[in-house]
């Protein structure tokens, strides 16, 4: 399962509303590349594929691949609008090591 922390719903939902696709659900998925090795992915979709896992939490439904979801099982996806820059974070309980700037990891 992949958690949704509130302010990450707050903007899912928002982001949501403004791109008119009223069915859209949150992707994420991991992908080689990276400064550490694994890179995250976050895209809105609409359409499902046979091979997905899907969840909902906190009001917020979230797919992934089979084989990201390996990766990211008992991840966190939040919102940061701070001083070190607005996006989706991923915490995930299961990188050895991050990079600096959040966006890739290492297991």
């Amino acid at each position: 399962m992949i958690k949704v922390t509130e302010s990450a719903r707050k903007q899912a939902i928002r982001l949501m509303e403004d791109s008119g696709e009223p069915n859209s659900f949150i992707r994420v998925g991991v992908q080689g590349g990276g400064c550490s090795g694994l890179m995250y992915e976050l895209n809105f979709d609409t359409v499902e594929h046979e091979d997905d896992k899907s969840f909902e939490d906190n009001g917020v439904k979230i797919v992934v691949n089979k084989k990201s979801f390996l990766y990211l099982v008992g991840t966190t996806l939040d919102f940061s609008g701070g001083l070190n820059g607005k996006g989706f974070v991923f915490v995930n309980p299961n990188a050895d090591r991050t990079c600096g700037c959040g966006e890739s990891f290492s297991i």
